[in-house]
């Protein structure tokens, strides 16, 4: 089983997740972040550090939700790793918890 970010990382970009990752398995896109399926080991440390709660257990992935699991697989292969912790878009905020996002990805 392997961890997917969800919708509400779009926009958000928080990436307090990606300090504790001890595989290095997030990739940065213009403004979501994934997970490599392959990569991912399953450690559970990301999924608390995640301030817009974006991040779960492949299996837990709300059915609305369902699409991200193929998504964060496709992007990982194309998007690079990110390592380090950067700041969030001055506008997380005001994105955290809003619906629909799908339609504001940036590829």
């Amino acid at each position: 089983m392997t961890y997917v970010v969800t919708e509400n990382c779009i926009r958000c970009k928080f990436t307090d997740c990606v300090d504790v990752c001890p595989v290095d398995c997030f990739h940065e896109g213009p403004n979501f972040l994934v997970i490599d399926p392959d990569e991912c080991i399953d450690c559970t440390l990301c999924v608390p550090e995640c301030p817009a709660e974006a991040i779960f257990a492949e299996d837990d992935v709300p059915e609305d939700q369902r699409r991200f699991i193929a998504l964060n697989a496709e992007l990982s292969r194309v998007w690079p790793i990110i390592v380090e912790r950067k700041d969030p878009p001055a506008d997380a905020e005001d994105w955290n918890g809003k619906p629909e996002k799908l339609k504001h990805l940036v590829r």
